[in-house]
C-alpha cells in the first residue's frame, strides 16, 4: 500500500459484507425461483460469482446466473480514443418477467449501470431490476441511479479512485482508495 492510498476494507470485512449481502438477497428473493443474478463485466464478475456461489450453498438450490457486457451500450462509445474491446459474456438465461439483480463492484457515476440496463433488454423484459454494489461512491453520481444492496458507502472526491484489489486466485484481497 502506497502513502497515497488507504485501505477501506480488508479481506475479513469483505467476507462479512458478502455474507450480509447474501442474507439481504434471500430476504427479498426467497428461493430465487423467479430471480436472475447478472454480473456486470468486467469488474462485477468476481463479485457476482462469489455472491452466486455463496447463495447456492446457503439455500442449497441452483440460481440462474449470467455475465453481461454492456460495452456497446455505453454513452461514451464514440468519445474513446481507443476502440472498446468487448468482454466475453455468459448470458444463457432469459430475464423475461424475472426479478433481475445486477451486480457490480463500484457504483460511481451511474453510467455503466444505465448501459447495463440497455444491454439486458435483448434477453427479455424483466419484471424488476435491482442493483447490488460492493462500494457505493455517494458524492459522484451523474445519473439518478441508486443501489438496492450496498456493501459499504464511501464518500470520495473525483480525484480519488476506489480499487477492488484481487489476489492471484481472483479473490478480493482488499479495497483501497487511491489519491491521485
Amino acid at each position: 500500500m502506497s502513502s497515497k492510498s488507504r485501505e477501506i476494507l480488508n479481506k475479513k470485512q469483505i467476507d462479512i459484507i458478502f455474507e450480509r449481502l447474501c442474507h439481504e438477497l434471500i430476504e427479498n428473493h426467497d428461493d430465487f425461483e423467479n430471480s436472475v443474478l447478472v454480473s456486470l463485466m468486467p469488474r462485477g464478475r468476481n463479485i457476482g460469482k462469489k455472491i452466486h456461489e455463496k447463495l447456492e450453498k446457503i439455500i442449497d438450490k441452483k440460481i440462474h446466473y449470467g455475465e453481461l457486457d454492456s460495452s456497446f451500450h455505453r454513452d461514451d462509445l464514440r468519445r474513446k480514443s481507443k476502440p472498446i474491446v468487448p468482454h466475453k459474456m455468459s448470458m444463457n438465461v432469459t430475464v423475461d418477467d424475472k426479478k433481475v439483480v445486477l451486480i457490480d463492484d463500484v457504483l460511481y457515476t451511474g453510467r455503466s449501470v444505465r448501459s447495463a440496463i440497455d444491454a439486458i433488454m435483448p434477453f427479455g423484459r424483466p419484471k424488476t431490476i435491482e442493483l447490488l454494489v460492493l462500494i457505493n461512491r455517494r458524492l459522484t453520481r451523474e445519473l439518478p441511479i441508486e443501489p438496492n444492496y450496498v456493501g459499504k458507502e464511501v464518500d470520495s472526491i473525483d480525484s480519488e479512485k476506489v480499487v477492488v484489489s484481487m489476489d492471484v486466485k481472483d479473490d478480493i484481497k482488499n479495497i483501497l482508495i487511491l489519491k491521485s
